[in-house]
């Protein structure tokens, strides 16, 4: 699978495709949402991504179903309205690698979801999966690591030979919070696998989110947007529309704009939705959605035209 000189992977055919129409702030990028954000039903999803007028969704689950558990006939109607609906997915969010899977389970469940995701990709036209990394289980870090780094080689290669990329989010697991795990990471594994940053899990997991994508900007092919407050009270964060908390959306989208990146930007709002709790994660918010998604709509712009601001003024200034 050829990839770019910077090593980022190609964007999947969504986001390939925003230059030639799909809604963005700027050619070569476009808006998405993680759909079960705005509602448990496919109905409900793209209801909501109609309200935007995006054209570009991320699947995770439909009815309470991971993408991976819809049976045949589910799937097969899924993807007619989809295409009926003319709405491309950009990517599939599988469970692998993550919170609820740690770097001891059972190793046969993730590689069963892959090839189930991989199949369904390509009925669907993307290319991509977000996976994650494996969360610790009382090993010490040598043998997290080493444990870590050999699930995703495995994954990739599996990837590799389905002409699939595989998206490692900043979320959960060895690699997810400091910017030399995730290059160690991604020269491990290969060309297969991919950085998905999230703008808001720095404000959950104790870092500054511009800081570490500084460090890593050149790598990322996928982005989620999401802000936050810091939790208070050795509680959970306080998810807000994109702009009003501590996540350094702006700075963010900006920096990535600067940094030449082309793919999609990705809502997902966790205002009532929090797939971490388990069965206290509560339900998609089609309102939150939107206001999300119009948030992200001006941030983008702000970021785009400050970003052309830095370029022009820099191409005046004398050598």
């Amino acid at each position: 699978m050829p990839t770019p000189p910077d090593r980022r992977p190609g964007p999947g055919p969504a986001a390939a495709q925003a230059a030639a129409g799909l809604p963005g702030p700027a050619p070569g990028i476009a808006f998405a949402g993680i759909g079960d954000e705005a509602g448990s039903g496919l109905h409900d999803q793209l209801s909501a991504l109609d309200r935007l007028g995006w054209r570009c969704l991320e699947l995770r689950t439909v009815a309470g179903q991971a993408v991976a558990d819809l049976d045949d006939r589910a799937f097969a109607g899924l993807a007619a309205e989809l295409d009926a609906r003319g709405v491309a997915v950009c990517c599939l969010d599988s469970r692998i690698g993550n919170w609820a899977r740690p770097v001891t389970a059972d190793f046969d469940a993730d590689l069963r979801e892959l090839e189930v995701l991989a199949a369904r990709c390509a009925a669907l036209g993307t290319n991509a999966i977000r996976i994650m990394t494996y969360p610790n289980d009382g090993l010490a870090e040598p043998e997290w690591r080493r444990r870590a780094v050999e699930r995703v080689r495995r994954l990739c290669a599996v990837a590799e030979s389905r002409g699939v990329v595989l998206l490692a989010e900043n979320c959960a697991g060895w690699a997810a919070e400091r910017a030399e795990r995730m290059l160690d990471l991604l020269d491990a594994a290969g060309p297969a696998l991919g950085l998905l940053f999230d703008t808001g899990n720095g404000v959950a997991h104790g870092y500054g989110p511009p800081a570490l994508l500084s460090d890593i900007a050149d790598r990322v092919a996928h982005v989620h947007v999401k802000d936050a407050l810091p939790a208070t009270g050795g509680g959970e964060p306080a998810y807000t529309a994109p702009g009003e908390g501590r996540a350094g959306v702006a700075a963010c989208l900006r920096m990535l704009v600067e940094r030449g990146y082309r793919g999609v930007w990705s809502i997902e709002p966790h205002l009532s939705l929090h797939p971490h709790r388990g069965s206290a994660a509560g339900t998609g918010d089609a309102d939150g959605f939107v206001a999300a998604g119009e948030a992200l709509r001006r941030l983008a712009a702000e970021a785009v035209a400050a970003a052309a601001g830095t370029q022009a003024t820099g191409a005046g200034a004398p050598g």
